[in-house]
């Protein structure tokens, strides 16, 4: 049967998105990439915005689609990128995500201890072009940032990155908060090139503030909303009693899978064999070992299991300080008596952490704006930008979580 040469495929943020080439259609049909469809984008957020439960493999679209709009735009205004690089860039930014496991950011260190997910989509990315007889390795380069011409890299990962870009419209569109919107096809028109280093156009100023001020919205409104919050913090929660439990010898803990294999066998050497256990590995693995552990003789996993399978989440408060320890001590006076809980137990139910958000660091990946006469300066340094002041301050909130009367 003759491979398509090109398809199209119907998205509900972007419309329509085209895939024309032979080596992203051999990317896109390997299982290592239709895994994403098994893992949400969002976590646990659908728990508290019930429409938002697209995926990862959703996004790695999405995030193509504005990179080819992205090369386009650059090319159109004469800045050179070969057909090579534009394919290289296309895949990585396609495959920049493809280290996530489970859950994504909740339980990033939880199952895998030690191994950021970049780094997994590096090794991933590199499994990939050893199978591919080396068509991956100019994308390697660029997504690693060893290439000659950064602005590539940038367009992968930067202030003002094709990830960012469309997951921020995704995620809007799905959970209905409006704040995210962002109008991302007027800063894919601004964006140039100085010096290969990516820039954007003066008169997008304005398009570049309202992304960051949606940035900071979504990130305190949807992704640190006190709900999600507490509902991912009881899901690593039960990770923890899990792993305690499989380091004990609990036969009941088992799950028959390859979540046996991160918590028994695996030494923190990512190798070929540990790889492939790692890209079976999918939301459902975890839904369907939770429901196993609701049942659990131990009453801590069993416990917690059954309120996150059935939304009786913890409640979570936020503000600007840390907890009273009174206060704290209060919570959890009230959660040994409802639950009859020891002292090793009590962590499991009340605890204590905190967020921290800064929307633009000044000195990390800076967003340049290129001026009429040709200058170039930092965002920050431009005279009543709205980032000067608020956006790059870092805005820090502590949390309690606790069971609810």
């Amino acid at each position: 049967m003759k491979k398509p040469t090109r398809k199209i495929i119907n998205d509900p943020v972007h419309g329509f998105i085209t895939i024309n080439h032979p080596l992203v259609f051999k990317i896109i049909e390997h299982p290592y990439f239709q895994r994403l469809r098994r893992i949400k984008q969002m976590a646990m957020a659908s728990l508290v915005y019930p429409g938002a439960v697209h995926t990862r493999l959703h996004h790695a679209l999405g995030a193509y689609h504005l990179m080819c709009i992205a090369v386009s735009e650059l090319k159109d205004k004469k800045i050179a990128i070969t057909a090579e690089e534009e394919l290289a860039v296309k895949c990585a930014i396609l495959l920049h995500d493809i280290g996530h496991g489970p859950f994504s950011h909740a339980l990033e260190h939880m199952l895998v201890r030690g191994v950021h997910h970049e780094d997994l989509s590096l090794q991933i990315m590199q499994a990939l072009n050893e199978e591919f007889e080396g068509a991956l390795d100019l994308t390697i380069d660029i997504f690693t940032g060893k290439y000659h011409k950064p602005f590539l890299h940038q367009l992968i990962s930067g202030q003002l990155d094709m990830d960012r870009m469309d997951y921020l419209s995704r995620d809007s569109f799905f959970t209905g908060v409006s704040e995210g919107v962002i109008g991302y096809g007027r800063i894919l028109k601004m964006l140039s090139v100085d010096h290969d280093q990516l820039v954007i156009e003066e008169k997008g100023i304005h398009s570049v503030e309202k992304f960051l001020i949606a940035r900071r919205q979504m990130y305190w409104q949807v992704y640190l909303h006190k709900t999600v919050i507490a509902a991912e913090k009881m899901m690593v929660k039960i990770l923890q009693r899990a792993r305690m439990l499989y380091d004990q010898g609990d036969q009941d803990i088992i799950v028959s899978a390859p979540l046996d294999y991160f918590f028994v066998e695996f030494n923190g050497k990512m190798d070929k064999a540990s790889l492939d256990r790692f890209c079976k590995l999918d939301d459902g693995d975890i839904e369907s070992a939770i429901k196993k552990w609701s049942t659990h003789p131990d009453p801590v996993i069993s416990r917690l299991s059954n309120h996150l399978l059935n939304r009786k989440l913890f409640k979570c408060q936020l503000q600007g300080h840390p907890f009273d320890p009174e206060f704290i001590g209060e919570k959890q006076q009230k959660a040994i008596k409802k639950y009859h809980l020891s002292q090793d137990q009590l962590d499991y139910f009340v605890f204590t952490g905190d967020a921290v958000n800064t929307t633009y660091q000044i000195g990390d990946e800076n967003i340049l704006l290129l001026s009429k006469d040709g200058s170039v300066q930092e965002i920050s340094h431009v005279e009543n930008a709205l980032i000067q002041g608020a956006l790059s301050t870092p805005i820090k909130k502590f949390y309690i979580c606790y069971p609810k009367k």
